[in-house]
Formats: C-alpha cells, sequence, structure tokens
C-alpha cells in the first residue's frame, strides 16, 4: 500500500493489533513532528507518559532529549520524533524482536513518506532493530552510517540511559555537536 501523508499511515495503523502488546495500550503513540523535517529522532518505545498522552518522549527522557536539542540550537518542532514500537511494551521492557517486526513496516512508511536527510538513532533498540549491527550501541555510537537510501544516521545513547549513567552525557553532546553540523549543512544545502 502506498501511504501519500503520515496522516494516512496513523489512520491505517489505529487499529493495529499485530502484537501484544496492542492489549495493553492506552493509545498508539504513532509519532510527531514537522512533516517536512530534514532530521528524524527515532527511540525505543513509549513508556508510561507517552502511552497516556499519546505523544513520543515526554515523560523524563523526552524532557531531557528537549534539553539536548535545545543545547545544540534545534528545536523539537522542527524535527520529527518516533519510536520503533508504537504500543507501550510493559514495565517499559525492551520490545521484543517480534513486537519490533510488527511495527517496523510503520516506521519505514514513516521515514519513506518524511524523506528525512538525517536520522538520529536513540538507544540500543533503535540501532539495532534499523541497522541491524553486530556492535552495540557503545562502539557504534558518534560515528556516522547511511542507509541504502542515502540518508544518515547518527547512533547515539537513550536519554532515559543518560538518566541512569550521568557520565554518557558527555559522548552524547559531542554526538549532537555532530548531528547539528550536518543538520547546518542540510539546511543551507552546504556540501556535508
Amino acid at each position: 500500500m502506498i501511504f501519500l501523508t503520515l496522516e494516512d499511515i496513523k489512520q491505517e495503523m489505529n487499529n493495529c493489533q499485530a502484537c501484544g502488546l496492542a492489549g495493553g495500550r492506552q493509545q498508539i503513540v504513532f509519532g510527531e513532528g514537522n512533516e517536512a523535517a530534514r532530521l528524524m529522532l527515532i527511540g525505543e518505545g513509549p513508556g508510561a507518559d507517552e502511552d497516556r498522552l499519546g505523544r513520543p518522549f515526554v515523560g523524563a527522557a523526552g524532557q531531557l532529549l528537549d534539553r539536548i536539542l535545545a543545547a545544540v540550537d534545534i528545536t523539537r518542532e522542527e524535527v520529527y520524533i518516533a519510536n520503533v514500537v508504537k504500543c507501550r511494551p510493559p514495565g517499559n521492557r525492551v520490545p521484543s524482536p517480534a513486537e519490533a517486526a510488527a511495527c517496523l513496516p510503520w516506521l519505514f512508511q514513516q521515514v519513506e513518506t518524511l524523506r528525512p536527510a538525517i536520522i538520529v538513532l536513540l538507544g540500543a533498540s533503535a540501532f539495532k532493530y534499523l541497522i541491524g549491527g553486530t556492535s552495540g550501541i557503545t562502539a557504534a555510537r558518534g560515528n556516522w552510517l547511511t542507509t541504502k537510501s542515502g540518508i544518515a544516521v547518527m547512533p547515539t545513547y537513550h536519554p532515559a540511559a543518560l538518566l541512569r549513567n550521568p557520565g554518557w552525557k558527555k559522548p552524547v553532546w559531542e554526538d549532537f555537536q555532530k548531528v547539528k553540523e550536518r543538520y547546518d549543512a542540510v539546511k543551507g544545502n552546504t556540501p556535508v
């Protein structure tokens, strides 16, 4: 099926029952942001606050993400934010491979519709399910990767991980400095 807009995708998946997460959700957390965004952020899955409000990254990790973006002079309004899975895993556990597999086609449709120039993968699950690399997030973070369709990808730690491991804030700061540099080049259409 071909989707012309993000709203088309959202409406199509609104009653999704493809995995067991559907039974425990309050609502689907589809994603939000600028539909002309050149920068997309992808996390793992919604937490309790996100499930309640239907918006990604609105809890403590989301507030930290907002501060990280602000520190590099990027507003939340100019980016698009989504997750690998669209329903909250119980107890905020990591999504299973089957749960991720059920949601990834929706995420890939979002990416295809948005056509961002840059994607930031927030955390190990986003890295694992979108890149499928054999290295972990610690080895991969801070290194630019490129998708088959030419999108620049920067893996970094998830903001929730920074809340548990404050020592990781410096590496994330360094990663977002690289993202900002490339993002400015994309916005200005200058060579990277």
